[in-house]
């Protein structure tokens, strides 16, 4: 006869089957609710900045983290083969997410803008609660469906680039503005700009809302 599972085997396999299926359950709602949640930071940017005036010096020195986060994102979307290959060139040799990096960068940006402490907490709350478990469940589909996903991790790191390209036997491509148009990546800029033309505008909309009142 086979003995019977100790209290605490018996306690840890059905513990480690619901967190498993816990975490499955919030990277799917992790991956619904992040564009939406997106409206809600913008709204409390508009907030924060309806009730601080921005000085010119944070606005400039926004710019040393948002240009390059546009940079990056836009020239990672002109490489990237969404679910079609293992994408593992241009910025993709340096780090694994180039995309959310750059997404990174540019929130960064217009948190120093405002010198708001209330964005930049919502920011890296909804990084750690949001992105992280997208970015896990991401990397197992990329695991499941390309073989080589395994050794691409060894050699390039999660978000944190590596500071000279990893050299893949497999990779292959260059930018594509026809990638880049078709991931819309233009959006992002055009996002940007919508926010930064709110900062210089700022003094005439305070000014038209005190006046309608």
């Amino acid at each position: 006869m086979t003995e019977p599972l100790s209290s605490s085997q018996s306690e840890t396999v059905p513990l480690t089957t619901k967190r498993r299926d816990w975490i499955d359950h919030w990277q799917r709602v992790a991956r619904r609710i992040r564009v939406p949640l997106g409206f809600v930071v913008a709204a409390l940017y508009l907030y924060e900045l309806g009730m601080n005036e921005p000085r010119s010096a944070a606005v400039l020195g926004s710019l040393a983290l948002v240009l390059p986060g546009l940079w990056l994102r836009g020239y990672s979307a002109g490489y990237v083969k969404k679910n079609r290959e293992l994408t593992t060139t241009g910025p993709y040799a340096y780090t694994r997410n180039p995309l959310y990096l750059g997404s990174m960068l540019i929130a960064a940006g217009f948190a120093v803008a405002l010198l708001s402490w209330p964005v930049g907490i919502v920011l890296a709350v909804g990084f750690f609660l949001i992105y992280v478990p997208v970015i896990a469940s991401e990397e197992r589909f990329l695991r499941d469906a390309f073989g080589g996903f395994d050794r691409y991790c060894q050699q390039v790191p999660r978000l944190i680039p590596r500071l000279t390209a990893a050299r893949m036997q497999s990779e292959s491509g260059r930018f594509s503005f026809s990638l880049y148009w078709k991931h819309r990546e233009y959006n992002a800029a055009m996002g940007t700009a919508l926010l930064y033309l709110s900062l210089l505008l700022r003094p005439l909309l305070v000014g038209l809302l005190h006046g309608s009142r």
